[in-house]
């Protein structure tokens, strides 16, 4: 039986915009309160689907939430109709507003944490969305997030789902930002690598000085129990945090892997070593031959590496073996990073080509192709029992981008948050796209 790594894609929502909310990733920080342009971003985002379809990837898409979120709002004081919550919050507290508008969600690697059904106990795959505690315009996302991969992977027979870990600062948990898995095919068992920041109760293990450590090794631990994994089908690392203070808030800021191959920065763990042995010995017991790419520091340094997003990329095992690099255009932008990519893919190694893609209304506010892709395993059952209104077809490309040219406006600042028709604009929108991609009631206007 064939079996598929699938992307499914990140919608970017119709208020998309550069609120600075996320403290430790620099693009965000640094393009905060500029004007942005959403109809550009959901365009941006659905013509690297749409590319990634045509090349012979399986290709899926991710609704993007409510916003604003009126109902958070109103769990905070704010009250009266719809109009006057907003408008009050724009008053009183437009930090709280424009936190509450955020259209972060279309970072689906944080959704949530995806094991394939070769891995688990029960022979299911499972999923754990993630509680992204950490930033409060994130930790209001894993309610939507549940209810619309639900929605997607509807049937129980093949499919699992978790609630978010408890939301507190022991268990925060970021979703596949700091998960891997590598396997020698899809459709075998693999072993799954959780990187985590720091330790909850564990003092042994050190913590950045500057900012947040994201993920929890308590968290990680938690998904690993959930989903029934094996311990020999799991790999658990530190992420250096020297880096995290340098702007790598996720593992997937300064590494990705795909099927047997780790692609790395040199300073990304701590104890790396070791990590790469542990990772070596586990593969090699499912079949596997694990082979790891370290990036040195004398070739891109980190700040290199945050500034282009070199390795907030996808990497993409090809038919004949040989390993695609899709990286934003900021890569080809930074000397030293295009330069380094030249040499390895002439090189004669495993990544043997880079395609580069234009993604910058995301890479504005911190996040690159790596960030718009939650990756499911599947085998062709399974992925015949998924929702197939959420496969990408040329169909579909063109009833998204007809969706998008109708609902979404060209241009976003703090300001235009206020507006109370802008959340009017929303809904109207969600509703007619869970008609598209045939998800049902799935959004808190439509349910309540």
């Amino acid at each position: 039986m064939k079996s598929y790594e699938v992307n499914f894609d990140g919608l970017v929502g119709p208020t998309h915009n550069y609120g600075g909310l996320s403290y430790g990733n620099v693009a965000s920080q640094s393009n905060s309160q500029q004007s942005s342009n959403p109809k550009e971003a959901a365009l941006q985002g659905l013509a690297k689907m749409k590319a990634l379809m045509e090349m012979g990837f399986q290709q899926g898409v991710l609704a993007p939430q409510e916003r604003p979120d009126v109902a958070a709002l109103r769990r905070l004081g704010f009250s009266g109709t719809d109009a006057q919550v907003i408008e009050r919050a724009a008053k009183e507290a437009m930090p709280l507003l424009v936190a509450n508008c955020s259209a972060s969600s279309m970072w689906v690697a944080n959704a949530a944490t995806v094991s394939p059904s070769a891995d688990t106990a029960d022979g299911r795959v499972h999923f754990t969305a993630a509680n992204l505690n950490c930033k409060y315009h994130r930790s209001i996302e894993h309610p939507t997030t549940s209810r619309v991969l639900g929605a997607m992977f509807a049937d129980q027979k093949h499919f699992a789902h978790h609630a978010a870990l408890p939301a507190v600062a022991q268990f925060g948990d970021e979703g596949a930002a700091n998960h891997t898995r590598f396997c020698r095919d899809y459709g075998e068992a693999g072993v799954e690598f959780f990187v985590f920041g720091r330790s909850a109760f564990d003092t042994r293990y050190p913590n950045p000085q500057k900012y947040p450590a994201r993920q929890t090794l308590e968290a990680s631990q938690a998904v690993v129990r959930l989903h029934g994994l094996s311990d020999d089908g799991v790999v658990y690392a530190q992420q250096n945090p020297s880096v995290i203070d340098q702007g790598v808030f996720h593992n997937d800021v300064i590494a990705v892997g795909n099927g047997e191959v780790l692609f790395y920065h040199e300073d990304a763990f701590l104890d790396t070593e070791q990590m790469l042995a542990e990772l070596h010995g586990k593969l090699a017991k499912v079949g596997g031959k694990f082979q790891s790419i370290c990036v040195p520091r004398s070739a891109v340094t980190v700040e290199d590496a945050v500034r282009s997003y070199l390795f907030n990329s996808q990497l993409l095992s090809r038919p004949d073996g040989s390993m695609l690099l899709i990286v934003p255009e900021e890569c080809r932008g930074n000397e030293r990073v295009w330069q380094y990519l030249q040499g390895l893919t002439s090189s004669g190694g495993l990544i043997r080509e880079v395609k580069v893609f234009d993604l910058k209304q995301s890479m504005q506010n911190g996040g690159g192709p790596a960030c718009l892709r939650l990756r499911v395993a599947l085998n062709e059952t399974e992925l015949a029992a998924v929702n197939q209104g959420v496969i990408m077809t040329a169909p579909l490309y063109g009833t998204l981008t007809e969706w998008v040219d109708k609902h979404y406006r060209d241009r976003m600042t703090e300001n235009d948050l206020a507006d109370p028709q802008l959340l009017l604009e929303c809904r109207t929108a969600l509703d007619e796209l869970t008609q598209i991609l045939k998800l049902g009631a799935v959004y808190p206007f439509q349910i309540n």
